[in-house]
């Protein structure tokens, strides 16, 4: 099994884990897992439809979520909120080598609409 690209899923015993747990089981909730292949995908689901550059953390929550929906253990037909509470640049190493190269732009907006919109 290789190692999970998410450095917060990486520790092996997290200090909280048991309550998590806990209210998991006492709320009649569901967890999952979310395959480095999933995390990647969701947070590049997430840039190019909701412009959001989410850490991995924010990658494994959408990821878990599309999993419980298409189990059917949330609902498909409502309104679903999903925390994403940190930014890609907290882990850039994760999806470096899965985007493009980064476009270096000046701090303008002409730079912004010629560098980034021309390239659309």
């Amino acid at each position: 099994m290789s190692e999970s690209v998410d450095s917060s899923l990486r520790i092996g015993n997290p200090a909280d884990g048991h309550y998590v747990v806990d209210a998991v089981r006492e709320s009649g909730g569901w967890g999952e897992k979310a395959s480095n292949e999933e995390i990647i995908e969701a947070i590049r689901l997430l840039a190019r439809t909701e412009g959001i550059w989410a850490e991995t953390a924010g990658g494994v929550t959408l990821a878990v979520t599309r999993k419980l929906i298409e189990q059917g253990r949330l609902p498909r037909d409502e309104s679903i909120v999903v925390c994403v509470t940190g930014n890609g640049l907290k882990t850039v190493e994760a999806v470096a080598d899965r985007v493009g190269a980064p476009i270096a732009i000046k701090p303008t907006l002409g730079s912004f609409e010629e560098k980034v919109l021309g390239a659309l």
